[in-house]
């Protein structure tokens, strides 16, 4: 998986296509790309602004004043034009991006608690099962994200302390769970040839049903 750091990472996009979009008057997402799109949006879209833009102040005391870029952004995003381009840096909106592109995520590390869950049903039948035999879901994730093609949306720093929040997001579930079944198969399959505690005659009746599931016995 590829990381898209918001602290780092300026998205370009289209100033002309941006102007129609806000001038559209209708919900539209700028993605990680840098493209415009409109709702409803695709899944595993990963957005970094989804809304209605107004290019006036509606004030009545300012009346059709003309805002520039930044305004109509306001302050949760860094906006520079160059010519015919929009740059944008999005990481001091991370809150509501969060909720943004959270129905579209595969799992879900912002919190303190780490990844607990899967939103595919069959990664998360796979994981809870391999919990059986103690592979947690961190293990899983961390050899999902090496092996796997995806995008983990993410603010990352190292200094003054380190900080890190993520959202991640697999391109294909198919082959991920196919990754995914095979980590956990061989994991158990060794415990049981090699750990006395794991024997074939030493599991219990819910690590017994997770070995069949894993074809290992």
């Amino acid at each position: 998986m590829k990381k898209f750091n918001l602290f780092k990472e300026i998205i370009i996009v289209n100033k002309q296509e941006l102007i129609k979009a806000i001038n559209s008057s209708k919900t539209f997402g700028i993605n990680i790309k840098g493209e415009i799109v409109f709702e409803p949006y695709a899944d595993k879209e990963i957005l970094i602004f989804s809304g209605k833009l107004f290019p006036k102040n509606l004030n009545a005391l300012n009346v059709s004043k003309q805002l520039s870029l930044p305004e109509i952004f306001g302050r949760n995003y860094q906006i520079v034009e160059d010519e015919d381009r929009v740059l944008i840096k999005a990481f001091s909106n991370w809150q509501e991006l969060i909720r943004l592109n959270m129905p579209r995520a595969s799992y879900d590390d912002t919190t303190g608690d780490g990844v607990d869950k899967f939103s595919n049903p069959e990664l998360e039948d796979i994981g809870w099962k391999a919990t059986d035999f103690e592979i947690n879901y961190r293990a899983i994730v961390e050899h999902l994200e090496e092996n796997c093609d995806g995008t983990l949306l993410c603010i990352e720093q190292e200094e003054p302390s380190y900080q890190f929040s993520g959202l991640g997001f697999f391109t294909d579930d198919k082959d991920t769970k196919e990754v995914m079944y095979n980590y956990c198969q061989n994991i158990i399959r060794k415990m049981i040839e090699e750990d006395p505690i794991y024997t074939k005659d030493n599991l219990d009746e819910d690590e017994e049903e997770s070995a069949k599931f894993f074809k290992v016995i």
